[in-house]
This record gives C-alpha cells, structure tokens and sequence, in this order.
C-alpha cells in the first residue's frame, strides 16, 4: 500500500511520490526556546516523529533525512534575557536542551539535523541579498522587507486566500517604511545591547520567516519532499516561507507535500493562562505523568482533529499501556509490526486507526505484533518504562485453579467458585479472559500480589 497524505496546499488525500527514494526529505517547523515547550508544542514533534518512523520502515532507516529547527534569535527571547538579566545564549542553551529532555520523554527521536537560527546568518543574509537583487525585496530605514506584490498571483495560495483577504483579516504590522501592509521582515535593525549581525543593510537580525527557508535549503535544497507544522504556522509563517523560497530559488515550489497538524484543548476548552488550564510537558511529567501517556493521548486522535487532553483520557492510555507492557513483557522482539497497523498509518496517519488495531492484537493474544506494532508508534524504545514494570509472580497455579474450577461447573452448572475466583483475582488488579481456548490472567494497572495469598489454600 502507497503512503497518502493529505496536501494541505491541494486540499486533497494523494499518494506520497518522493523525489527521490534513496533520500525521503521533510522538514519541521520547531521551537523558538525562550521557555518550557507547553503540552500544545509536544503535538507536532509528536505527530511528525511517528511520520518519521513510517517513513523509515517504508524506505529504510538511511534513506530519509529530517530537519527540525531551533529559533534561537527572536524578539520573545530578548525579552525574556531583558526580564531576567541573563544573557541570551545562556538562556537559548538552557531551553533547547529543556526541550530535548521533554521531547525523548515523550517518546520523539532526534531528527537527522536540529539546526539553530544563529548557524545560518550568513545564508539568511545571502538569500535576502539575491531576494533584493531580483526585486522581491527593497531596503527601508534599516529594515530589508519582501515586496509581497512581486509574487501576489501565487501569495496566498497555500492558506487559500487572496492578499485583499488576508489584508482585511490580518493584524499586520504598521510600519510607514512598507509600501504594502502585507509586505513582511527579512531583516531588522538591532540596537547595541540587542544580537546583531553585520550586512550590507547595517548590524542587525534576521526576521522569523527568512530562517526556516534559509536552513532549508542549507540542508534539504531547493525543493524537497514533505514540510510540517501546526496549523497556526499556516498564514503567515508558511505563506512567507513559500514566497520567498520559491522567489529565492527560481522554483515553483517549496515543498511537494505540506502537512499541518491541528491544535491542542484541554477538556473542551482552549488552553490559557488566564483559564488556569495552561501547563507545559514538564509540568505534567513532574506530576507523574509518564510520557508514553502523554504520547498515547497525543496519538489516539488523528493530527487533523483537534486533540482534547483530559483526565479520563490521560487515565484510559495509563490502564492501557499498562496492560499491554504487561503481555509484551515475555515477548520476543522479532516480528515485523502488524500489516494492518502499518496500513492505518499509511492512510494519512492514522494513528487513532492504528491504536484501534492494537486493541485487536491484544484481544488475540499476539504479543509478538503488538510489541513491533507498538515500536513503529514509538513506544518500548528502551524496554518496558519502570512506572509499568509488572511484579513477577507466577499466575500457572491460579489459571490451572480456575481452570478446573470451571470444568467443574461446565458439569454441575453451579459457578459460584469460578465467580468466586475470578472477583478475588480481579480484586487483585489481575485481568482474567476466559474462552473456548482456555484461560489467561494478565496481571492489570495496579496489581497487588499480596492480595493473591489464600487464594490456593
């Protein structure tokens, strides 16, 4: 079965064509670290990592590259060095490796490249000059702005909008040295006590769009396979970035595919600060939480649905993961993951879909699949997590007792002892299946072997 995504440029489903096979290509908008990455931050590395271990199961492990960026110069970070009196490298430093922290908590592998902002000044500062150069762009008042108008027949495309639109729906910065408001930075003046860079526009940085196109093409070229983000990246992030990239590169495109995930609720409503429902991935691991939970929850609704954090999801996944670590504990891990699974996750990214076929793994007993089928989702990366670690005991003598006790009562009709048995052994968090197969006990969230004593005597 083909890989099928859906376009957001297209607005439809299409079988995923790479470039080039030997090189899968996809890039992702990342953090700009100033802070802890909030749980909404966690979605998009978590969505975009599981269409990263896809395409290494599909195309093999060499054969694709992934770029996730750092934003490590930004307004929100001078101020946050202004706030604290710290400097800003101590502070970027800080906060990247924050968020590798939380993100390997929850289960994200490194990407093939993690590029910073401040690697790439002189390319950003190339890539302005040739925009300049070719009249997509014009020098103001220190400022180096991109001249939308010189691309309008294609701006816009991407959000689906027309420039009178997004003009009229816009908050876009007022600035008399633009000629058109939607006329967007490339590159800004600094004061002395701000980072800066020399140009040939004076000292300064580069705007927030200009890197992502610039660390692109540094690493992946002028056109490649596949680009993410959060749907809030749509307008006007991603709109600039194909604008410029396109007008930089001579291309008509950026990206082939363009996929963006939607945002984040906490139960039912938006989260915020002045809601007081507003916490970051660290928050809820110092809680207790484990990540494969938080992961769990993230997968178990499709990227192009709003996805709801609540309790009683956050409960479900933890009973869940328990009890399936518990029946993959013995399991040898060799088999490939699950046609059915990987098929779910060929068909846009289904994760709810794929979750639902682990559930059916579960019911049949097929440990072996369900162990591979739950790696490729990027669980069991290091074993069984010690929050889900079961005790070892040994279960034979209570299913040989049940065993015969229902034998028992398959010939006198009375199952009042395999009753019996099964309330004290579910009281003593164990799981118990019963079929024309015979009987099985998985030892469940919570189990408490010493609830188990007197039950043979």
């Amino acid at each position: 079965m083909t890989i099928r995504l859906t376009n957001t440029k297209t607005r439809r489903k299409e079988p995923f064509k790479p470039i080039d096979r030997e090189n899968v290509q996809m890039y992702v908008c990342g953090p700009t670290v100033y802070d802890r990455a909030h749980l909404g931050n966690a979605r998009p590395a978590i969505v975009f990592d599981v269409l990263f271990r896809l395409l290494r199961e599909v195309y093999g492990p060499d054969h694709v590259t992934y770029v996730r960026n750092f934003t490590d110069v930004d307004d929100k970070i001078i101020a946050r060095a202004d706030e604290t009196g710290r400097d800003i490298g101590q502070i970027t430093a800080e906060t990247t490796q924050w968020y590798l922290d939380d993100m390997a908590a929850v289960g994200v592998m490194e990407p093939t490249h993690m590029p910073r902002a401040t690697d790439y000044i002189p390319q950003m500062v190339a890539m302005i000059e040739g925009l300049v150069k070719d009249g997509h762009a014009y020098a103001a008042e220190g400022h180096v702005l991109f001249a939308v108008d010189s691309w309008k027949d294609s701006y816009g495309k991407l959000s689906g909008r027309s420039v009178d639109d997004m003009i009229a729906g816009a908050r876009v910065e007022v600035a008399p040295y633009k000629r058109n408001p939607m006329d967007f930075v490339l590159w800004k003046p600094s004061t002395g006590d701000q980072p800066g860079w020399d140009s040939p526009w004076g000292r300064g940085r580069p705007g927030w769009h200009i890197e992502c196109s610039a660390m692109a093409k540094a690493l992946l070229g002028d056109t490649f396979d596949i680009h993410g983000g959060g749907n809030d990246l749509m307008f006007p992030h991603h709109e600039n970035e194909i604008a410029q990239s396109c007008c930089a590169n001579h291309t008509d495109r950026m990206a082939n595919v363009w996929l963006h995930n939607e945002m984040l609720q906490v139960e039912g409503k938006k989260m915020s600060k002045s809601l007081g429902n507003f916490f970051t991935v660290r928050d809820l691991l110092d809680q207790g939480v484990p990540g494969e939970v938080i992961r769990f929850v993230m997968l178990s609704t499709h990227y192009r649905k709003p996805m709801d954090w609540t309790e009683k999801k956050r409960e479900e996944a933890e009973k869940t993961l328990r009890k399936w670590y518990a029946q993959v504990s013995e399991a040898l891990d060799n088999a490939e993951p699950y046609e059915n699974v990987v098929q779910a996750l060929e068909d846009d990214l289904n994760t709810a879909g794929a979750i639902a076929e682990l559930h059916q793994l579960s019911l049949a007993g097929d440990t072996p699949s369900l162990r591979s089928s739950l790696r490729l989702l990027g669980f069991l990366d290091n074993g069984i997590p010690e929050w889900a670690a079961v005790p070892q005991v040994d279960l034979f003598p209570y299913v040989s007792l049940l065993t015969k006790a229902r034998e028992t009562a398959m010939e006198t009709k009375d199952f009042a002892e395999v009753d019996r048995l099964k309330t004290l052994l579910t009281e003593a968090g164990v799981e118990v299946r019963m079929s024309r197969a015979g009987v099985d006990l998985i030892p469940d969230a919570g189990f408490d072997p010493s609830k188990l004593e007197g039950i043979l005597s």
